[in-house]
């Protein structure tokens, strides 16, 4: 399937799914009859529930763990915003395919199938403080990667990025979409500060000032990259294909967030693998109302907060799956 227009795209969120109540059913009988006192597993139980009603099934499986980053670079880079050059996106892509990166070890370790797009390195995006870092079919072009990059399949899939400047294109994005002023949403991204931190709130302030349109999906154009128009269309291919996603950290989130802002149930099939140690992801996560499944202060980006997630998910399903119930047990469950 393609995506044409930003107008096709309108009229598939409008038929998004509800999560699957005869799934969520099966899997609320069986929690009560485990042996334990009710609700005491606390956010494990919330996560099996979730896989449940996302996937439309009971039991939940784990079968098939999908990791899909994707890596594109953003013209807004050659003002200085990051503390490395350009040129270390197209470096982090080959460390991610030689298996030397956080996350090859992170997907090793949990049992996930990694995939890595990079999105035409050679073309960065334009840069949005003097105009749309991306046209309609440029930002489609990518949308269309990510959505055909999620398998038919999957039981659960984790996203990710990689992209010299794309915190502050995250921060332009949550500014548009969100309001407040630049300093809100902007912070240290791969770690600068002083004049340099400076220079990169004022390129949020001044995309946004350059880039004025309302539109969700116009602002995805005009402000975000192609590793970020890419994992909007994995998060809505990963919810036509009734599969839950675990977003990763800051700029994941910013760009699943424009699906937010089309339809306000968008994202209810995702998790948030964790909340970066970048301030504005902890703001646009109360904007969302999702709480992180994990909180370490990690700000790597490349779906390793989302992976390091995983052992959770596997650790509610396991308990949920696995454990007696009182009846097999010869446990009483009541008080006499």
């Amino acid at each position: 399937m393609t995506v044409e227009s930003f107008p096709d795209l309108y009229r598939l969120i409008s038929g998004f799914r509800a999560e699957d109540q005869a799934a969520m059913a099966a899997c609320a009988a069986r929690e009560p009859k485990l042996t334990k006192p009710a609700g005491s597993l606390g956010r494990l139980e919330e996560i099996t529930l979730h896989l449940c009603s996302w996937q439309g099934r009971h039991p939940p499986r784990l079968e098939r763990l999908q990791a899909c980053v994707f890596a594109g670079n953003h013209g807004v880079a050659a003002l200085g915003v990051s503390a490395f050059p350009a040129a270390v996106t197209e470096q982090m892509v080959l460390n991610f395919q030689h298996g030397g990166a956080a996350i090859n070890q992170l997907c090793r370790t949990f049992g996930l199938d990694l995939s890595v797009d990079d999105i035409e390195l050679d073309r960065p995006t334009a840069d949005f403080t003097k105009g749309p870092a991306m046209s309609e079919a440029e930002c489609l072009e990518a949308f269309n990667i990510g959505f055909d990059s999620v398998e038919e399949d999957g039981d659960l899939v984790i996203l990710g990025e990689m992209g010299i400047g794309n915190t502050t294109s995250a921060a332009a994005l949550c500014l548009a979409l969100f309001g407040g002023e630049a300093e809100d949403w902007t912070g240290r991204g791969t770690g600068v500060g002083g004049d340099q931190l400076k220079k990169k709130i004022e390129a949020v302030r001044q995309g946004r000032a350059a880039n004025p349109t309302e539109d969700p999906l116009m602002i995805l154009a005009a402000l975000g990259g192609r590793e970020l128009a890419a994992i909007a269309g994995a998060v809505t291919s990963a919810r036509l294909k009734r599969i839950p996603v675990i977003l990763d950290g800051y700029v994941c989130t910013a760009a699943a967030a424009v699906l937010h802002a089309v339809r306000k149930d968008a994202l209810d099939h995702c998790l948030i693998g964790h909340v970066s140690a970048e301030p504005g992801h902890r703001r646009l996560l109360d904007k969302l109302g999702k709480r992180p499944l994990l909180d370490l202060d990690m700000r790597l980006g490349e779906g390793s907060g989302a992976a390091a997630a995983i052992g959770l998910v596997k650790a509610a399903v396991a308990c949920h799956l696995g454990m007696a119930t009182f009846g097999e047990a010869g446990v009483s469950n009541k008080a006499h």
